[in-house]
């Protein structure tokens, strides 16, 4: 009884610290390069605009769904880690 609970614990922060990489990953190309560094992006062209002003427009959209598969990915991998996996 005590190993599960040990093992549900480690799980569950195992997911935790998944989360919260997910958050700042994506904190930091909506907000961080999309807003706050855009200044600094400004000399770096993509697709005919700015960096800054294509974080803001795409880039945190498509950082965004980059995460949903990673998140599946990566969770699928702790659940068979921790053995909770779907059958």
């Amino acid at each position: 009884m005590a190993d599960d609970k040990k093992m549900a614990e480690a799980y569950w922060q195992a997911n935790l610290r998944l989360i919260a990489g997910c958050l700042v990953v994506w904190a930091l190309a909506s907000y961080g390069f999309g807003i706050l560094l855009r200044p600094m992006l400004s000399g770096i062209s993509v697709g005919g605009t700015d960096l800054g002003f294509w974080f803001a427009q795409q880039g945190s959209i498509l950082t965004f769904i980059a995460l949903i598969f990673f998140y599946a990915w990566r969770m699928n991998q702790l659940d068979n880690k921790y053995g909770v996996h779907e059958e």
